[in-house]
């Protein structure tokens, strides 16, 4: 029989570990196994794979993971609120990690914690080909808890209610981020797209005290205002999502249109 195949390491969650900066590439309409190859040479982390708001099937989105696993770029999906199967199904097939909107309270972030990993640190059934190791692991308790220690699990912080119970949100072992929906958190809070509003700013400011008491890794998404991402940055917001494939195509696609009719 041949040997056991090392697991393939969590690159992003390494970074995190190390205190390092891991931006994220949002995808949400790009498909195939292209995807990380761009993220990859545009010098992009993780990639964040949006099945809440793209129209994604679980082939689509899980053969976007299996193609960025030998590549460095850590495929991340994220899955409906409360739709923990939807996380385990894209887990057994390639992904790395998985993010879940709005998590408002510590008993629904135990929930999550405890879905996404085997026993005795959650309730994760084993099952599915075992792609972190391209097909040939080692004994199912050797793997699950190496599978375990390499799977990333990001609460998003999206509510005033969230903001209020960040402290025991944070205190839930097997959450390793907490990432701010800063879009929906404005709009919960009554104030839609003022990501800079003194009220957001002030989320950030306790979320990142809270999340560096309890050791976890704060996270930023939904702030596309160069002044406003590097206040939140300055906090120690180091799980960031840079933006999304269409934003990046309109934005490159829009310049070089407006370059060439200047010319012409």
């Amino acid at each position: 029989m041949p040997e056991p195949l090392p697991i393939t390491p969590n690159a992003s969650l390494r970074r995190l570990r190390a205190g390092e900066l891991a931006l994220g590439f949002g995808v949400h309409h790009l498909r195939g196994a292209a995807v990380p190859l761009l993220a990859r040479a545009s010098g992009y982390d993780w990639l964040f794979i949006d099945t809440e708001h793209g129209a994604f099937s679980v082939q689509e989105a899980t053969q976007i993971c299996i193609a960025a696993l030998p590549l460095g770029v850590t495929p991340v999906v994220r899955i409906c609120a409360g739709a923990l199967d939807e996380g385990t199904r894209a887990l057994d097939n390639g992904a790395q990690g998985i993010v879940v909107p709005h998590v408002d309270t510590p008993a629904q972030a135990r929930l999550v914690a405890e879905a996404f990993r085997f026993p005795p640190a959650g309730r994760r059934s084993w099952g599915g080909p075992p792609f972190a190791y391209g097909f040939r692991a080692p004994a199912a308790d050797i793997a699950q808890a190496e599978i375990n220690a390499e799977v990333l699990v990001v609460a998003m912080i999206e509510t005033a209610e969230a903001v209020a119970n960040a402290d025991a949100i944070a205190a839930v072992p097997g959450i390793d981020v907490l990432l701010f929906g800063t879009s929906d958190l404005t709009a919960d809070m009554g104030i839609p797209g003022q990501i800079g509003h003194a009220r957001v700013q002030a989320a950030y400011q306790s979320v990142a005290e809270i999340c560096r008491r309890h050791g976890k890794v704060l996270g930023m998404g939904g702030v596309y205002d160069e002044v406003v991402a590097r206040a939140y940055l300055a906090l120690g917001a180091r799980f960031v999502l840079a933006g999304n494939d269409h934003q990046f195509v309109l934005a490159a696609a829009t310049a070089r249109a407006g370059l060439l009719r200047g010319l012409a």
